[in-house]
C-alpha cells in the first residue's frame, strides 16, 4: 500500500509539473496588471495565446514575433515637449561656450535668453539648427556619457521625477508579457536614435540593437592617442518617422512587425505596414485622454489640438476601418505610473 501511495503521489507530482512547464507564461496570474478589463486588455491577451499556441491556426513562429513601439507618447510621456528637444535646449550653453560666436546667432541668441515664449514658438528649421549643433560633434561614446548624464538628474517641470521615471506602466506590462511569449521587442521611435539607446535597456529592457530611430551620419577617424572613434555629423541618415518608420524597420530589422503600438500620425505606416502582413496581427494606437493623471489631446474625438504628438480625427477613423485597437488612457489603463499609490 505504502509503495502505491508513493507511486501515486510521484506521478500526480510529475503530472502537475508538466502542466505546470507545458502552461503559457500569461495563465499564472494577471499579465497586465496595470490595466482594466475592456476590449483592449482582452485584443493584447487573445493575440497572445493564439499566436503562441502551436495546435491555434494563428500560431506564428518564434523568429517571427517581432513587436514594434513608438517611444515619445506611445511609452513614455512627450508633453509639454520631447525630452530630447529639451535636453538640446539644456546643452545649448556648452556649446556656445565652446563656440562663442554662436551668442549673437538666432536661434542660440533666443535659447540663451531663457524667454519659454520666446523659445516655445522656435521653428522647425530653428529647432533642427539647435538639435544639428547640440548631437554633432563629439564621439558617439561621449554622446552617450552625456546624455546619461543630463537623464540622471534632469527632472520634468509638472511631476519633478527623472525622465526615464514617466514611462507608462501598461506598457511596460505589454512588453514584458510579450518577451515572456517569445516575442522580440523593439522601439521605432522619431526620436534620435543614439539618445534613445542611452537608456532603453534600463528603462525598457530593450537593448541598443533593438532599438530603431532617427540616425545621424557618423564618421570614422582616431582621437589623439591613435584609438578608432566615431564622431557624430551634423547630417541626418535616416529621419524614423511616418513612411520612414515601415522603411527603418525593413533595413534595421529585416522582418515585418506582426504587432505595432503607436500614438500619432507618425505611426500610421508603421501600423498600417504590421497589419498589411498574412495571419493575426495587432496594431493598437494609445489616446491621451487623461488631463487629471497624465495629458488629454488630440484633436481626436474633440480632444485639445497639439503640435506634440498629434492624433487627428482622420487617425481615429482610419484605425476604427482598419481593425486597430485605439487604447483609451483614461479609461483602459488602471494605473498610470510606477510610482502611483
Amino acid at each position: 500500500m505504502k509503495t502505491l501511495i508513493r507511486i501515486n503521489f510521484a506521478t500526480t507530482l510529475a503530472i502537475m509539473l508538466f502542466m505546470l512547464a507545458a502552461s503559457p507564461a500569461w495563465s499564472d496570474s494577471d499579465p497586465l496588471p496595470s490595466w482594466n478589463e475592456g476590449p483592449a486588455k482582452r485584443a493584447i491577451i487573445e493575440f497572445v495565446q493564439a499566436t503562441t499556441d502551436k495546435s491555434s491556426a494563428k500560431f506564428v513562429p518564434l523568429e517571427e514575433r517581432i513587436a514594434a513601439f513608438d517611444q515619445d507618447g506611445t511609452l513614455w510621456a512627450s508633453h509639454p515637449m520631447y525630452a530630447q528637444v529639451i535636453y538640446c535646449l539644456d546643452r545649448v550653453p556648452d556649446v556656445v561656450k565652446a563656440k562663442p560666436a554662436l551668442a549673437k546667432i538666432e536661434p542660440f541668441k533666443t535659447v540663451l535668453s531663457g524667454d519659454r515664449q520666446k523659445i516655445a514658438k522656435l521653428s522647425k528649421s530653428d529647432l533642427f539648427k539647435i538639435l544639428a549643433a547640440t548631437l554633432s560633434g563629439m564621439s558617439v561614446e561621449q554622446f552617450t556619457s552625456e546624455a546619461r548624464k543630463w537623464l540622471e538628474t534632469a527632472k520634468h517641470p509638472r511631476w519633478g521625477r527623472l525622465y526615464t521615471e514617466l514611462t507608462y506602466l501598461p506598457m511596460l506590462d505589454v512588453m514584458k508579457y510579450l518577451r515572456a511569449n517569445g516575442f522580440k521587442t523593439y522601439i521605432v521611435t522619431g526620436g534620435g536614435q543614439d539618445f534613445v539607446r542611452a537608456y532603453a535597456e534600463k528603462t525598457y529592457g530593450i537593448p541598443p540593437e533593438q532599438v530603431v530611430g532617427a540616425a545621424g551620419g557618423t564618421r570614422f577617424g582616431y582621437d589623439k592617442n591613435g584609438r578608432p572613434i566615431l564622431t557624430k555629423e551634423p547630417k541626418l541618415l535616416l529621419n524614423d518617422n511616418d513612411a520612414g518608420k515601415p522603411e527603418a524597420i525593413h533595413l534595421m530589422i529585416g522582418r515585418r512587425p506582426v504587432a505595432a503600438f503607436g500614438n500619432s500620425t507618425g505611426d500610421r505606416q508603421m501600423l498600417e505596414y504590421a497589419k498589411a502582413g498574412d495571419g493575426e496581427r495587432l496594431g493598437m494606437l494609445l489616446l491621451h485622454d487623461d488631463a487629471k493623471r497624465e495629458y488629454a489631446y488630440g484633436p481626436a474625438l474633440g480632444l485639445p489640438d497639439t503640435k506634440v504628438g498629434t492624433f487627428p480625427q482622420s487617425l481615429y477613423d482610419e484605425a476604427k476601418k482598419q481593425g486597430w485597437i485605439v487604447i483609451s488612457m483614461k479609461n483602459d489603463w488602471r494605473r498610470v505610473w510606477a510610482f502611483e499609490p
